[in-house]
């Protein structure tokens, strides 16, 4: 961002409900400027002060909360708000209500903590245009740019001036509606017979993530989520049905007819499919698999219009000799089960086929990706012969497959284009390329100790050292914390960070490959790679990278020790954190002192 560094940092702490990716965003850039930034997690308004006490804070900043900012805080010291509305706006759901209004414009509010829900002073705000997209997918594009935006601008003001200050050169935004309460399930709620294609998406839209919109499929209530609209050829290509109906499968989703067309939907929690009181969101095909197993496939194929939705798409550009081309595979976030691992597979083998010289993995819009399906392990535990261990084990061994497959594609140049932010495995996956691009709004989690301390795989033990030495690899894998693109590039885990919008990034990747593969060299570069895979094979094979990697794998999924399965339970069921870790606490690590008003920076 554009904010500037400061001569002497801030103590600044985070607040949230959970550490998201607005708030590792923010934990990041605010690091960058040479803050002391520590975090803690909303749990109670006690362990809110004590955290207050401990870390002496000269502000505190909250990027995501359910609850009030206790008085006996905002009282005490400045605590900014970030609230994804427009000033004016008020309520939990300011974002649902705007994706469901189809609002053309929408923004972002920094204000100061009161009595009030979202109704203290205004600090800094900032605007965008609205996309006809989930909510999840602009809560992690636009409102994070502008939310960053927006909250740097105010305390690069307080830290000049020692209290809030509005920025007055920037116009207001229009009021929007003072007080909207959390949107009920009656509002969202899909009428089959008389929706529209487009207002069933906009339900689905608004609802995305939490908490779905409450239905039924095949007679059993649940929760449903990431619609997509079909197209008419394939809605032609089956039998007559009626609306509500549903008429067929592909990657996962459920294909339901609406009064006009019909909706692809990605997401289902259902709790008869888990067992009672064990509700969880699932690929709707897998929360219903007995009924999807009788309803017709309808595959997307991997070059196809831009309309027809599916998880992997492939298009390539260029002339004869210097084409290049693009495979995305677009998980809902970011999560690669078994099954998506395997048709990645299979595109990336189809592919490596095609007379390209360069190769960009586009990964998802929202994700690159973030590993094995936690939710799909889950599922694995409430199926009959079955458990969570055993499909953790076929899934970080498909994940393998795919990684491996990337590295030993030594006939083109490999690139790894990261549009969203990219975590565990998913970081890994990047990494198997040849280069690794990102734009400067990405985070990476290039480690696996939060899950349970997991030790990782995805042949992390080859690819981590090539880029920072054994020593780097260690020290990172440690770390346990956010890092940006900027960061990563500086440190050499990825080769460019491109200084563009999320939205340009995307253009400017193609187009340098375009111009890559056209370089006069290519052909040298391509034989200096494929010499380097001998080289190294000789050194060390890949498989024993693998063994040795799953080895301490199987121990995390079969053995005494049950962290990995307690974390992975608490991350799916979305339980209530009973504490901050450690890692992100830097007041509550051992040893931290507050010197002179002088912070003690976060090694």
């Amino acid at each position: 961002m554009n904010a500037k560094a400061l001569s002497t940092p801030l103590r600044i702490l985070l607040l949230c409900h959970s550490f998201n990716s607005l708030t590792q965003r923010l934990f990041v850039e605010l690091g960058a400027l040479g803050h002391c930034v520590s975090v803690e997690l909303d749990i109670a308004d006690r362990v809110t002060e004590e955290a207050v006490a401990l870390f002496r804070p000269q502000l505190l900043i909250a990027p995501f909360l359910k609850r009030r900012i206790p008085e006996s805080v905002w009282r005490g010291i400045v605590c900014l708000v970030v609230h994804p509305g427009p000033p004016g706006d008020r309520g939990p759901a300011a974002l649902d209500w705007a994706v469901l209004d189809g609002v053309a414009c929408w923004g972002v509010t920094v204000l100061q903590a009161d009595g009030e829900f979202d109704a203290g002073p205004v600090c800094d705000h900032d605007g965008f245009e609205m996309r006809d997209v989930a909510k999840g997918s602009l809560y992690r594009r636009e409102v994070t740019e502008a939310a960053v935006a927006a909250t740097l601008r105010a305390v690069v003001r307080y830290a000049e001036a020692g209290a809030v200050c509005p920025n007055t050169a920037a116009p207001m935004a229009p009021a929007a509606p003072a007080w909207r309460a959390a949107m009920p399930q009656s509002v969202r709620s899909i009428d089959w017979q008389r929706d529209s294609t487009s207002r069933v998406l906009a339900k689905l839209r608004s609802a995305d993530g939490q908490p779905g919109v409450a239905d039924e499929l095949f007679g059993q209530p649940c929760h449903l989520g990431d619609g997509h609209a079909a197209t008419a050829a394939v809605i032609a290509s089956l039998p007559p049905a009626a609306p509500g109906d549903v008429i067929a499968q592909r990657d996962g989703a459920l294909l339901r007819r609406t009064s006009d067309g019909a909706v692809w939907i990605g997401q289902a929690r259902a709790a008869a499919a888990c067992g009672e009181g064990a509700a969880f969101k699932l690929p709707a095909a897998l929360a219903f698999d007995a009924q999807a197993a009788a309803l017709p496939e309808r595959s997307a194929a991997l070059e196809r219009a831009d309309d027809e939705w599916g998880e992997l798409r492939y298009r390539e550009i260029g002339a004869a000799g210097a084409r290049v081309g693009c495979l995305s595979f677009d998980f809902h976030n970011g999560a690669m089960s078994t099954t998506q691992c395997q048709r990645l597979l299979a595109a990336l083998r189809e592919v490596g086929r095609r007379d390209t010289c360069v190769l960009l993995l586009l990964g998802g819009r929202d994700f690159f990706s973030n590993g094995i399906h936690l939710n799909c392990i889950e599922a694995a535990a409430h199926r009959a012969n079955d458990s969570a261990a055993e499909e953790s084990w076929r899934n970080i061994n498909a994940m393998n497959d795919v990684v491996l497959e990337l590295i030993t594609m030594t006939g083109r140049l490999t690139v790894s284009v990261l549009r969203g932010n990219a975590g565990a495995g998913g970081a890994f996956l990047a990494l198997a390329a040849d280069e690794v691009w990102a734009h400067r709004g990405v985070v990476l989690n290039p480690h696996y100790k939060n899950m349970g301390n997991l030790y990782g795989s995805e042949y992390w033990t080859y690819l981590l050292p090539r880029r920072l030495g054994a020593e780097g690899a260690r020290s990172l894998m440690q770390r346990r914390l956010p890092l940006s693109a900027t960061a990563a590039r500086r440190m050499n885990l990825i080769d460019r960070c491109v200084d563009t919008s999320p939205d340009r990034f995307e253009l400017v990747a193609i187009t340098d490959a375009l111009a890559l593969a056209l370089t006069h060299n290519l052909p040298e570069r391509i034989a200096r790679k494929q010499a380097a895979r001998i080289a190294d094979q000789a050194r060390r094979p890949l498989a024993e990278h693998r063994n040795d990697e799953l080895t301490r794998m199987h121990r995390n999924f079969y053995g005494f020790d049950p962290s990995y399965h307690v974390a992975r339970y608490h991350f799916v069921h979305k339980l209530p954190h009973a504490f901050t870790p450690r890692h992100l606490a830097l007041h509550r690590e051992p040893g931290f002192r507050v010197d002179d008003g002088e912070p003690k920076a976060r090694p």
